[in-house]
């Protein structure tokens, strides 16, 4: 999987840091909102840009919306317009060239909580979860 395009010109540019600029526990902690991983693991099943309106998060609209932010804040996703839609897509490159493992560590570790605890997030309609090993 590839980090999302830059922004085109003509569209609305959201603020990003840039890779250099991304902090381990800028990242750690976004990750530890139990909302703001079951998006992660949503992008990261399914491997390409959502937009908003394909989580279904049990928070009001501003709740989600503070949610996106600080994954995009932290560097986790990358937010762009196209259209009408903002699209959500996961930093995955980034991440990994900046902390090895560690998300491919996190998504592991929640599938593994998930598995022992019988819980897990609903996928968008139509994705199946990864299997192990593939990301």
């Amino acid at each position: 999987m590839t980090t999302p395009a830059p922004v085109s010109a003509g569209s609305r540019d959201l603020p990003h840091p840039p890779r250099e600029e991304i902090r381990l526990e800028g990242v750690l902690q976004a990750l530890s909102d139990p909302m703001r991983l079951r998006i992660v693991r949503e992008l990261a099943a399914v491997g390409d840009e959502l937009s908003c309106s394909q989580f279904d998060l049990p928070v009001t609209k501003s709740t989600s919306t503070h949610h996106f932010r600080v994954l995009r804040e932290t560097g986790v996703i990358r937010q762009v317009y196209r259209g009408t839609a903002k699209l959500n897509g996961l930093r995955e490159d980034d991440l990994d060239d900046l902390f090895p493992g560690l998300l491919a560590g996190v998504l592991d570790a929640a599938a593994r909580q998930d598995a022992r605890l019988g819980s897990g997030p609903a996928l968008p309609s139509g994705h199946a979860a990864p299997r192990r090993g593939q990301q």
